[in-house]
C-alpha cells in the first residue's frame, strides 16, 4: 500500500445507551441502541465501505455497538478496544489524542472505523473536514452528531499526514435519516 493512496475514516458515535447505570463505562445498549446500531453497519456495507480495522472504545455500549455493526459486513474486520478513546467526564482536551491516535495507523489499513463517544466523535469528524460534499456538514451540524451516527472522510497520503482539514466528509448517517 502506497502512502499516497486514498483512504477513508469512518468515524461513529456508539448506538443510544441506558440512562441509569452506577458506572458509565460499564452502560450497556438500550432497546434503541441494539435497532440503531446494525442499520449503521448495514448502511455501511451497504455503501460498500468495510473497514479493515476498528478502533473501539472499551466502554461496554461501544464495544456491544461495533459488535452489532460488524455482523452487517461481508467479513468482520480486526477491531481492537483502546481505553484511550474512552475519556470520563468526556474531556475536551482529548481531541489531539484522538487524532494521534488515528495518526498511528499502519498505512496497510486503507479504511479505519472509529467506535467513540460525543463530544469527541463530533469534534474528530468536523475537526478533519476541511472540505464536505454537497450538504453534507450542514446535516452533520444541524443533527449534532447523534447515537450510531456515521461520518466518512476520504484523505489522500498516510495516516501520519491527516490533521485538521485534511480530509473530505463524502458521507454521514443518522438512523432519523
Amino acid at each position: 500500500m502506497t502512502t499516497d493512496a486514498t483512504r477513508r475514516i469512518i468515524v461513529v458515535r456508539h448506538a443510544q445507551a441506558e440512562r441509569e447505570t452506577q458506572v458509565d463505562h460499564e452502560r450497556h445498549l438500550d432497546d434503541q441502541g441494539r435497532t440503531d446500531a446494525p442499520l449503521a453497519g448495514r448502511w455501511l456495507a451497504g455503501s460498500g465501505l468495510t473497514p479493515g480495522l476498528a478502533r473501539v472504545s472499551d466502554a461496554v455500549r461501544t464495544r456491544e455497538t461495533w459488535e452489532l455493526m460488524a455482523q452487517e459486513f461481508p467479513e468482520k474486520p480486526a477491531a481492537g478496544y483502546e481505553e484511550a478513546l474512552y475519556t470520563p467526564g468526556h474531556d475536551e482536551g482529548g481531541l489531539g489524542g484522538l487524532i494521534a491516535l488515528v495518526n498511528g495507523t499502519s498505512d496497510e489499513v486503507n479504511d479505519l472505523l472509529v467506535v467513540g463517544h460525543n463530544p469527541e466523535m463530533h469534534a474528530l469528524a468536523d475537526t478533519l473536514a476541511g472540505e464536505a460534499e454537497g450538504d453534507l456538514r450542514a446535516r452533520m451540524e444541524r443533527s449534532e452528531f447523534p447515537t450510531a451516527a456515521v461520518a466518512v472522510l476520504a484523505f489522500s497520503g498516510s495516516w501520519k499526514s491527516l490533521g485538521p482539514g485534511s480530509a473530505r466528509l463524502v458521507g454521514y448517517w443518522t438512523p432519523q435519516g
